[in-house]
């Protein structure tokens, strides 16, 4: 294994830290990158793009998953075999209520398995949760960063545009009331990658969490580009870096 370079993220154990960030655009991996200390890059496959730099002088990364949670997966379980043991997402949602707005952070505290690639980590009656001292460590920072933020359950699904159109598809009955019963109890934002994030970390025993930027308003979504809040996406970086100097600090006492 120490000198096994894994098939997809194209990395070996010894080049990454034991702390990463996992974003979903190669994009938004580099944006990361620059608020490290020293970044390098290390390799780029496909849809995984990884640097390492450093953090309170300790080694961390990053490394894009692409959209979906086979990627997300494959991504956990090579930097788990390279010895990364703390997995935070960043990323976007969308919101499914009043309680979050474009340009919050959103930090899940659980994520409905509306998806597929958790199944095969763990039975359905075991709940997707994230790590709950990252949890509490995300909204430190939020608080610490002054940024409005909400802890709540988030909506996983498989396929983007069944949300944001699901009135063209064959199967539009059991999706709409499906969504309208997670929105009754009480999920506030939906994404892509939480719940197998949370599975696959929770089958390898690590600690795994997300912090997210809102990029729409509940009920107004327009699929335009120009509407994606990029001006705000900083926001869900900082908190992770916040939140992920604090982690490191007490791990190391």
């Amino acid at each position: 294994m120490d000198n096994e370079k894994l098939m997809h993220i194209g990395i070996r154990k010894g080049e990454v830290g034991a702390y990463a960030f996992l974003p979903g655009s190669v994009e938004r991996a580099s944006k990361i990158a620059e608020y490290f200390d020293n970044p390098v890059k290390i390799a780029h496959n496909r849809e995984f793009l990884t640097y390492t730099g450093t953090l309170e002088g300790v080694p961390v990364s990053v490394t894009s998953t692409g959209i979906g949670g086979p990627s997300t997966a494959i991504a956990v379980e090579e930097l788990y075999r390279c010895g990364v043991h703390t997995m935070i997402r960043i990323g976007s949602c969308a919101s499914t209520s009043p309680k979050i707005g474009i340009g919050d952070i959103g930090i899940p505290n659980g994520a409905v398995r509306m998806e597929g690639t958790s199944d095969h980590y763990l039975p359905v009656e075991f709940p997707a949760v994230p790590d709950f001292f990252l949890v509490k460590e995300l909204e430190a920072a939020a608080v610490r960063l002054g940024y409005k933020y909400n802890i709540g359950v988030s909506i996983t699904k498989d396929s983007f545009y069944t949300e944001v159109s699901p009135h063209t598809k064959p199967v539009f009955y059991e999706l709409e009331n499906k969504w309208r019963a997670y929105e009754k109890g009480g999920a506030t934002t939906t994404d892509m990658e939480c719940a197998p994030l949370f599975l696959a970390g929770a089958s390898l025993n690590i600690r795994t969490a997300t912090v997210l930027i809102c990029a729409t308003n509940y009920n107004d979504y327009s699929n335009d580009d120009k509407d994606y809040p990029r001006d705000w996406e900083h926001r869900a970086i900082e908190v992770g870096i916040e939140a992920l100097r604090s982690i490191i600090k007490k791990d190391l006492k």
